[in-house]
């Protein structure tokens, strides 16, 4: 059995390699306050987050709408998909709360044991596992959950079930063990092999007035410990077999559940994501993912997600229609919300491609082979390297690993040395971006490199600058707009120092 929520042919691999910039990825744009949201304070669902949400879907757009279609489907029905959940996680962690009875040894006698005590539980699982999905059925309508219920209806009937509970109860050998074996060289015995007992096909008028089946029997002493173990030995040797069979059966379906809960997981995280958002207004909507050769920005309030999950009001959403567009350059204000922008279409791009949902009223973009960020560092405590010498050498790794369907997301990158310097390097890395069609957001504070790309490309090229009214207040949306010298420092000093003028101000007056 297979679970198949996650992808339409293969099952969700937990431990799949994280890309390369995973950790860069989870710091710039912090997503662990996203991975902290879905997880809800289930370690598990962390864990299940981090890595749908860094490994995504790859660029398998019929992989995103797969999960999509899933994804809806479980928030028009939460209550069914979170009883589903708890159904398999109750099943699979019953079973490792049975306690001592399960670990008594690994003989054959021990592991038959506690293989058929584990299937039981199993079995019982599977079956109200079935009853759930039987009476959701009808709710759910993407191939993930069709599938995965027409699966577990059709292959876990009663019949089924039954036979597994009948097998099972002969499997404890309440009447005693009947083996057989053949005499081999030095009249030693070979080729046992575990037999049905006469009494277990016949019923109790049968087997009490019935023909006796004639035998040979002797009795064991109570001290004789040598001949209980020859007994125990031979028992083993008859019931190995079926005890081998037993727990492989147990593993696989063990193995089931485990991928059912990995994969539905995925799921939950979601709901719990979504709640939170919910709960404070914020939109979400499902975004429509492009193939890869195209260069598409389109969207509609979309917000910093993960900002919106630390504080209580709600945040401002953008607007941006840049289709064909290569490279948006942003400007501004001081705190005027850039890097909040920026993050905000990283987080969209990273969601989209897991196959979720957005923080927007529309998103639309092309999916891409990597999310890549080039954000500033604080200096190097260490004493290593200078701050510019640690964004070249990230620079240069970045470089390694790209593709020509990649986005690279820069905030305040090569800042850290002179405005003329930092200007003509950045230029340089953004022409060689453009000229392998690859698309980049740029959120800087160098006005020579900025204003650099005025006019060479409107087709290609974008430019997006932080709103601020003439009274200095930030409207935190970003908004179409040319480079302009000043990013207006000033008014920072003046809300933190009111009624201070300027050291240039002193020395003219």
């Amino acid at each position: 059995m297979k679970a198949f929520l996650m992808h339409a042919g293969r099952d969700f691999d937990l431990k799949a390699p994280l890309p390369w910039n995973a950790e860069a990825l989870v710091q710039d744009l912090e997503l662990d306050t996203l991975f902290d949201a879905m997880a809800d304070g289930d370690e598990f669902l962390r864990e299940v987050a981090r890595v749908a949400l860094l490994t995504g879907g790859g660029n398998d757009i019929d992989t995103m709408r797969y999960r999509q279609a899933a994804l809806q489907d479980s928030l028009r029905n939460p209550q069914a998909v979170r009883q589903i959940y708890g159904s398999v996680v109750g099943t699979i962690t019953g079973r490792r709360t049975r306690g001592g009875l399960m670990w008594l040894g690994n003989y054959p006698g021990a592991i038959l044991s506690r293989s058929v005590e584990l299937l039981e539980a199993q079995v019982a699982g599977l079956r109200e596992l079935r009853h759930l999905c039987e009476a959701n059925a009808g709710r759910f309508r993407s191939p993930a959950f069709s599938t995965l219920f027409e699966m577990l209806q059709r292959e876990l009937t009663d019949e089924y079930l039954q036979t597994v509970e009948g097998h099972l109860k002969e499997l404890k050998f309440r009447d005693g063990v009947l083996v057989s074996a053949e005499f081999g060289e030095g009249l030693k015995a070979r080729d046992y092999v575990l037999r049905n007992a006469l009494a277990e096909h016949r019923n109790w008028l049968q087997r009490l007035f019935g023909p006796k089946q004639e035998a040979y029997t002797f009795n064991l002493h109570p001290r004789d410990e040598a001949g209980a173990r020859a007994l125990s030995e031979l028992r083993d040797r008859g019931i190995n077999i079926a005890a081998n069979a037993v727990a492989q059966s147990a593993e696989h379906i063990l193995s089931f559940l485990t991928m059912l809960r990995t994969e539905l997981a995925f799921y939950v995280g979601c709901l719990n994501a979504h709640d939170h958002l919910e709960a404070k207004q914020e939109p979400t909507v499902m975004p429509d993912p492009s193939k890869p050769d195209e260069r598409l920005y389109r969207f509609d309030g979309l917000y910093d997600v993960c900002l919106s999950l630390r504080t209580e009001k709600r945040v401002v959403g953008n607007d941006l229609a840049a289709d064909g567009t290569l490279l948006v350059i942003v400007t501004g204000a001081n705190t005027g919300g850039k890097s909040t922008f920026l993050r905000s279409v990283g987080l969209a791009q990273v969601m989209m491609q897991a196959g979720m949902f957005v923080p927007a009223t529309s998103f639309a973009a092309n999916v891409c082979d990597a999310v890549v960020t080039h954000f500033k560092r604080e200096e190097d405590t260490a004493m290593n390297s200078g701050k510019f010498d640690e964004e070249l050498n990230r620079m240069d790794e970045i470089v390694g690993h790209l593709t020509s369907n990649s986005l690279v997301l820069f905030n305040e990158s090569f800042a850290a040395t002179n405005e003329r310097e930092g200007s003509e390097i950045a230029g340089m890395i953004v022409d060689s971006l453009l000229r392998h069609r690859i698309k980049s957001l740029f959120v800087t504070h160098l006005y020579e490199f900025a204003h650099s790309f005025v006019g060479r490309d409107p087709k290609r090229i974008a430019f997006l600058r932080a709103e601020r009214r003439e009274d200095g207040t930030r409207t935190f949306r970003i908004i179409p707009g040319e480079p302009l010298r000043t990013s207006f420092g000033e008014d920072l000093y003046g809300r933190f120092f009111p009624g201070e003028p300027l050291e240039d101000d002193k020395d003219a007056a």
